[in-house]
């Protein structure tokens, strides 16, 4: 058996765990299933339709039918979604053959995640001179929140709003903020209590708004309110490349990296 970074297991954990939790407050298929976290509502917003892989890959074979048990189960799903495989997971000597194998299952590499931890120091409330700041409590809320992370990720905004809407977890249990500059929604954050840890999900900005502060400001925002209110200071995400910098800037460092891996037909 090889060694697995703590810290990497704290990251596959925290991911399977905050996506049940929106995977479930859809009615979707929250199961696991031999080291892979179902976590798939079939939504049109392909970002509730995951599958996590969260125990060891020790040799090739029991790789390759991870993979082909996972582009299985896309395939014959109505909706598109990921598969979400943390290097760390996958034995050193495998690691090289990851992107063959799954080409061999019919999966293609959509990108790179770096899994993410921290924890916060005491900060004033943050702020920004063109933003104000407004929780998500109600419809409107929730269709700018969906709006901008469809835009940040080239997906459609009716899907992701249809998604979002009539959300009990993103109005009352996730501490989601919208970042309005004017009457605008430009960016976006939301975190949540799991297992512990504050879990940063789903944060956006608009493209033409970005490297103004937007992002940092509102991740803080929402950082900073729900450490308030629970008292928890250790936070977790899964950033991507544009959003990595904007994380470290804050104080968290990388401890993973992951790949996400979607059907060809995709």
């Amino acid at each position: 058996m090889f060694h697995i970074n703590a810290e990497a297991i704290e990251s596959v954990n925290q991911l399977s765990e905050m996506w049940g939790k929106l995977v479930a407050d859809v009615n979707g298929a929250v199961t696991d299933d031999e080291g892979l976290a179902v976590r798939w509502a079939d939504a049109k917003f392909a970002f509730y339709n995951a599958l996590v892989v969260t125990a060891p890959v020790e040799t090739e074979e029991q790789l390759r039918r991870l993979l082909l048990r996972s582009s299985e189960f896309m395939d014959g799903r109505a909706q598109p979604g990921c598969v979400w495989l943390f290097d760390d997971l996958v034995s050193p000597n495998l690691r090289a053959e990851v992107g063959s194998l799954a080409r061999e299952s019919g999966l293609i590499s959509s990108f790179t995640c770096w899994g993410m931890a921290g924890d916060l120091i005491t900060q004033d409330e943050p702020s920004h001179p063109l933003l104000r700041f407004e929780r998500v409590t109600s419809a409107q809320h929730l269709d700018a929140y969906a709006s901008l992370n469809a835009r940040a990720y080239g997906l459609s905004e009716e899907d992701a709003m249809s998604t979002f809407r009539g959300s009990r977890l993103w109005r009352e249990e996730i501490f989601a903020f919208v970042a309005y500059e004017g009457s605008n929604p430009v960016a976006c954050a939301g975190a949540c209590v799991v297992d512990g840890r504050l879990f940063l999900v789903l944060v956006a900005t608009e493209a033409e708004r970005r490297r103004l502060g937007f992002g940092e400001a509102v991740t803080r925002k929402a950082l900073y309110e729900a450490s308030q209110s629970t008292g928890t200071k250790r936070v977790c995400l899964q950033a991507t490349a544009d959003g990595k910098p904007v994380y470290e800037r804050i104080g968290l460092r990388s401890t993973s990296s992951l790949q996400l891996f979607s059907r060809h037909s995709v």
